[in-house]
């Protein structure tokens, strides 16, 4: 055999017995002998790097260093699911679906959720490419040299598989290896880990991929993305598994809603005894069809509901109510209480979120509160010991006054909060409001991190969002862990953001209730700044879906003399505050109003959909009077068909369109 012939061959052995043993839990031979033949490919590979492959059994021990962890996006955006801790409210779920795809359906996938951090793997001919944490749902990091060092994750897949796609999991740590990495953390004198869902995402984004492979992290995959061969989602996990991944065997097709229950209860009294800890169940519908034509909301997908488990409850002692300023001017209440151990973590504080909650509750300072973790993240006050309320009253007073800059909290009719309205006087809103426009959401400013902005707004460099685009290198490179070259790669991202289209900017800029969606309606509705800030509130109230809150608050914000100036001095700095229509292919849309519904054989949605707004289009989901043209696919929802012959809407294939556009 050839040198090459031989690293071959022990690669494909040593793939093999990894897949048998992590996802079959089948050995072969024994650990010995599996450790001896990689102790002689590793040689080998030393001996001849002309044959080096990215994918070897070799790169499982980890030993690279990655000093930072680039960003990419995500091919297709990683949403979170909606969550609910109510049978009736799965109930309610099924019956909007049915109400939205106009018809009966009764075929769901229920999986345990588990609780780790999520992760999207690339695969491309057979082999692992790329992957990425979830990070904000549209960016991610790149992990692959740490995720390679997981043995059940495989390198190189079996049987038939697509040439593209992507696979989505929860990388976890079972409860052994946790327990296990936190004794030998102890014996070396070293703080010990919260728990093993915290561990395993802390774990992805070590630097020393060694590190990551002593940990003995799993991956358990529950998505296929990019292939659309399946009819049903249990298929396409299965036809998974026979490619190399691992689908737990818990999951189960569900055809009724009691169906659905015993599965929840099976579990609910099943959970304690896993290796490995879950937080609840997911369902999802079973058939891809119905999937594509519930399509998702701009948050959660419609054909997927979380249930969360009945959360751990504790009991403590309240000390404080203290006060938080959002970067809305929004007034948050925080409770303070005697630390608790609360599903792992230790907790000394939860929200109270209003006055009007507080008052509900009927706390005082003193009281023995519950306190619950809202699925299972985040702490959450749900009531007091009135058996152990303590003699002296002691009540909860809200403030009066804004605790940063001292002005008078005022509390909008119809809304719960109470508001700081010297929004560019209050520090804690001004460096709020700069965080939020320099996001990786916002104008995704790089190298302008939260603490940064903090350290230039309190050395006097930025005092708003437009001081950004006047920043001198001189004054940077002074300031205190600030290279030369940190400062130039800052005012070239700095640059950079120019560019970003016109609804970036105004999501940016932090118009209380203006978030990505609301401002990407705003913006094509109205194509620039000037249109928007002259609108009428007439004009405001008939864009789809913009309701009274939302008027209010953009003709608040623009009424503001300082906002004014600094759109005007943003302006100056040529941000874009207009549609770019020179950037469009044509304008043979002209403004319509368009639905896409169904699946299609050639184009993506997400395809069709930048094809409308490229050319003059304006996107909608629901169909109504305004509604011009319906892009109809395969499995067109009933409901939608219903309304556009009720309102003499044209549905047109994508072909039909693709034409529509060539002329």
């Amino acid at each position: 055999m050839t040198p090459e012939e031989q690293i071959t061959s022990l690669r494909n052995k040593l793939h093999h017995y990894n897949y048998l043993y992590y996802n079959k839990d089948e050995s072969l031979i024994s650990d010995l002998e599996f450790d001896m033949l990689l102790k002689k490919l590793e040689k080998l590979e030393k001996k001849y790097p002309q044959f080096y492959d990215e994918n070897s059994p070799t790169v499982r021990v980890g030993g690279e260093i990655t000093k930072k962890f680039k960003s990419f996006s995500h091919r297709y955006p990683m949403y979170s699911l909606a969550n609910t801790y109510s049978k009736n409210e799965i109930i309610e779920w099924i019956k909007r679906i049915e109400k939205k795809y106009g018809n009966k359906v009764n075929d769901f996938n229920c999986e345990l959720k588990f609780d780790g951090a999520s992760i999207n793997l690339y695969y491309e001919r057979g082999k692992l490419k790329r992957a990425l944490t979830r990070g904000d749902g549209i960016k991610g990091d790149d992990v692959t040299l740490n995720i390679k060092t997981i043995k059940n994750i495989p390198l190189i897949l079996n049987g038939i598989y697509p040439e593209k796609f992507e696979i989505r999991g929860e990388v976890i740590l079972p409860i052994d290896s946790f327990i296990n990495l936190n004794n030998e953390r102890k014996a070396k004198g070293l703080p010990l880990f919260s728990n093993p869902r915290n561990t395993a995402s802390g774990s992805l984004k070590l630097q020393d991929s060694k590190e990551v492979a002593s940990r003995k992290l799993k991956c358990f995959f529950y998505s296929v993305v990019g292939e659309n061969s399946s009819i049903y989602h249990s298929e396409l996990l299965e036809k998974s598994r026979q490619w190399g991944f691992f689908i737990p065997e818990s999951m189960k097709r569900a055809n009724s809603i009691n169906e659905i229950f015993d599965f929840i209860d099976f579990w609910e009294k099943k959970k304690s005894e896993l290796p490995y800890e879950i937080d609840g169940i997911v369902i999802k519908v079973n058939s891809i069809k119905i999937q594509n034509e519930l399509d998702f909301t701009s948050k959660v997908p419609r054909w997927a509901i979380s249930y969360k488990f009945k959360a751990e409850r504790q009991s403590t002692k309240l000390l404080s109510v203290t006060y938080q300023v959002g970067r809305t001017g929004a007034i948050t209440p925080v409770a303070n209480f005697e630390p608790i151990n609360l599903s792992g973590t230790i907790v000394k504080r939860a929200s109270l979120h209003n006055s009007d909650q507080i008052e509900k509750l009927g706390l005082r300072i003193g009281d023995y509160v519950y306190v619950e973790k809202g699925g299972e993240i985040i702490p959450k006050i749900v009531g007091f010991d009135k058996l152990r309320r303590p003699s002296l009253v002691n009540d909860i007073k809200f403030i009066e006054n804004c605790p940063d800059c001292g002005s008078k909290l005022e509390k909008i009719q119809g809304e719960a909060q109470h508001y700081c309205k010297a929004e560019n006087n209050c520090k804690t809103q001004i460096i709020g409001k700069i965080q939020h426009f320099v996001s990786r959401k916002g104008m995704n400013i790089e190298g302008f991190g939260s603490e940064r902005v903090s350290l230039l707004f309190n050395e006097g460099i930025i005092n708003n969002i437009a001081d950004i685009y006047e920043v001198e290198i001189e004054k940077l490179i002074n300031l205190e862990g600030m290279a030369e070259k940190s400062a130039l790669n800052l005012i070239e991202s700095i640059k950079q953001s120019k560019k970003q289209p016109f609804q970036k900017v105004l999501f940016s800029i932090g118009i209380r209730h203006v978030g990505e969606t609301v401002a990407s309606k705003l913006a094509n509705h109205f194509e620039s700044i000037d249109n928007l800030i002259n609108s009428s509130y007439d004009d405001l109230v008939s864009v789809e879906e913009i309701g009274e809150k939302i008027v209010n608050s953009v003709k608040n914000y623009f009424e503001n003399p300082e906002n004014l100036l600094i759109i005007e001095r943003l302006s100056d700095a040529d941000i874009n505050f207009k549609i770019d229509k020179t950037k469009n292919k044509s304008n043979i849309l002209n403004g319509d109003i368009i639905v896409i519904s169904g699946t299609f054989e050639n184009l993506t949605r997400e395809k069709i959909k930048q094809l409308v707004l490229e050319n003059g289009g304006k996107l909608s989901s629901a169909v109504n009077s305004k509604t011009k043209i319906i892009i109809g696919g395969e499995s067109i929802g009933p409901t939608k068909k219903q309304k556009a012959k009720l309102l003499n809407i044209p549905i047109i294939s994508e072909n039909d369109f693709l034409k529509m556009l060539n002329t």
